[in-house]
């Protein structure tokens, strides 16, 4: 991509990713953004949130996209690249900058803030994707929040896509419809045309009821079995659904004793889900694992800092009794 950064050694992904990353600045004063006085600074992305989540869990992950050659995109390069993921595809560029987004928890409510428009990210085109670095991995994960950013972006997805298609990579789409970004009407025909080219295609329950405009399961399922590859539908009651060849199945959720911060619970599904296909796992093996490191990132404040390592799962799945002292 035009003004990456180079890294001393690169390595082959299993498992790619591409989008945008954004400074992240959170108020914890529950007077929130208008009234509290101070800010904690992170950065957050659903894209890079996978990747390295996938890293912590032991695969070879990459993360590419456009950031701002300023300190929030040299300090979000430099993290995500400290976790172990790939960024050697990732560009600073100097044209634009990274993006910004404001959360604040007030009165019981989450909200969040963009201030995206003309980012980094959002000038994203074909023309910046390694068709070479595609057609290495295993597996390229993307989101309908690229799709959402811009007219290029949008096309840039596409050719993503295309590219997997033509080199054998399976694909792996999230749709992660963001109203803030764009409604329903205009997400509708994009998002079910990258759904339509997915190997695995990861909705939420809540999304698939605004895109179909249908409200029940068994409403929905008929509309699905259209599609190929796999569906693994999130936000289920109890469990998370799989629907493979017109079969519906269910893997139960893993208790979880106090929620901190739900953000994040939905691209550590992705990533344990992604780790357990990739390792091989049955599909029931995989979504189970997506469901456990879902679970795990709810209890801690954060994006992306909550995400597990394979040995705290390994930990978990096996009972073992953590020793304080």
């Amino acid at each position: 991509m035009k003004h990456a950064m180079t890294v001393e050694a690169a390595v082959t992904p299993d498992v790619i990713t591409f989008g945008e990353s954004m400074g992240l600045l959170i108020s914890d004063d529950r007077r929130g953004l208008e009234y509290g006085s101070e800010l904690n600074l992170s950065f957050g992305g659903a894209e890079s949130n996978v990747a390295i989540g996938l890293a912590r869990l032991g695969c070879r992950s990459g993360w590419f996209g456009r950031l701002g050659n300023d300190p929030l995109g040299r300090r979000i390069y430099k993290a995500i690249r400290g976790e172990g993921v790939d960024v050697s595809r990732a560009a600073l560029a100097e044209d634009s900058p990274t993006g910004l987004m404001l959360r604040e928890k007030a009165f019981g409510n989450n909200s969040v803030y963009y201030y995206r428009r003309h980012s980094a990210a959002s000038m994203m085109s074909p023309e910046d994707l390694d068709e070479a670095y595609i057609a290495s991995a295993n597996i390229l994960h993307v989101t309908g929040i690229t799709a959402a950013l811009s007219d290029t972006s949008r096309e840039t997805i596409f050719r993503a896509v295309e590219l997997a298609k033509k080199h054998g990579t399976k694909i792996s789409f999230d749709p992660n419809l963001r109203l803030k970004l764009w409604s329903p009407d205009e997400a509708r025909d994009t998002l079910l045309a990258l759904a339509g080219q997915a190997d695995y295609f990861l909705p939420g329950l809540d999304e698939l009821r605004l895109l179909y405009r249908k409200e029940h399961l068994e409403e929905l399922v008929p509309e699905l079995n259209k599609l190929p590859g796999v569906k693994i539908i999130k936000g289920g009651d109890r469990e998370t659904y799989i629907l493979e060849n017109g079969e519906l199945s269910s893997v139960p959720y893993f208790p979880v004793e106090q929620v901190v911060d739900s953000v994040g619970a939905g691209d550590g599904f992705c990533a344990g889900f992604l780790a357990g296909v990739h390792q091989g796992d049955d599909l029931k093996d995989a979504v189970r694992l997506g469901n456990l490191i879902g679970s795990m990132v709810i209890q801690a404040p954060g994006d992306w800092e909550g995400l597990p390592t394979r040995e705290a799962v390994r930990g978990i799945m096996s009972g073992r009794v953590h020793v304080e002292r």
